[in-house]
């Protein structure tokens, strides 16, 4: 109940006088049954934009980390994700991919929208990073098609790191949905699921125009954390 006073009465609403998103392609989201919208990810702000703009339902696979937070501010931050229908997805450990499948599938299965993000993290740099397999297996599983979905603007209103976000106009573009049922039975198959995931991230990358990098944001990020090592001066 609280989640469609959230998107038709209190949150929505505003967020669509503030941003005023130009929405292109909503009518490629069907109008019922299972469906897996899978979209680029340059901002906390796509958390709530999205499903502002979409009139159905939809569920993210959230990162645990959104209902865990210490404080005021992270009981705030999960009471609004769970208001919101999200699910806590624990990104460590060997099962953790195993786990967003799973809780994925179980969207699928009752015949909704499913949201995620496949580069698996938001980019640091406003690029394109290539996506990962899970979205391909639930895809193939759940016979389900996939919509691509660009944000753009998003990055430049709140890149990693701010707080709030700027008062921008933002655009949303949404792709003709992606069927993968030729690949039934295949959600086992390595080269069949990154075939999949490949042509996910192109249409994104179409739709976006953002510049590609053939590896895992996750990856990158690790890269960059790591401090810096300077070579030892000869006495």
């Amino acid at each position: 109940m609280f989640y469609y006073v959230l998107k038709y009465v209190l949150l929505g609403p505003l967020l669509r006088l503030l941003f005023r998103p130009r929405i292109e392609g909503l009518e490629h989201i069907p109008a019922e049954g299972a469906a897996i919208v899978a979209g680029n990810h340059l901002s906390f702000s796509d958390h709530f934009l999205m499903p502002a703009i979409i009139k159905r339902r939809i569920t993210f696979l959230a990162k645990a980390e959104y209902f865990t937070g210490p404080g005021l501010k992270g009981r705030l931050t999960a009471a609004f994700f769970r208001s919101a229908g999200q699910i806590p997805v624990d990104r460590s450990g060997k099962e953790a991919g195993k786990a967003a499948i799973r809780e994925g599938l179980g969207v699928l299965s009752k015949g909704e929208l499913l949201g995620i993000y496949p580069e698996g993290t938001r980019s640091h740099d406003g690029r394109l990073y290539k996506g990962k397999v899970g979205v391909a297996v639930m895809a193939i599983r759940a016979q389900a098609p996939v919509v691509p979905c660009a944000m753009v603007g998003t990055f430049e209103i709140q890149p990693p790191g701010q707080a709030l976000p700027k008062i921008k106009r933002v655009t949303v573009r949404f792709g003709e949905p992606l069927d993968f049922s030729r690949f039934a039975g295949m959600e086992n198959e390595k080269a069949a699921i990154r075939a999949v995931t490949d042509e996910i991230m192109y249409a994104i990358l179409e739709l976006s125009g953002q510049e590609y990098v053939d590896r895992y944001a996750a990856d990158v990020k690790a890269e960059l954390e790591q401090p810096k090592r300077f070579p030892r001066r000869r006495s």
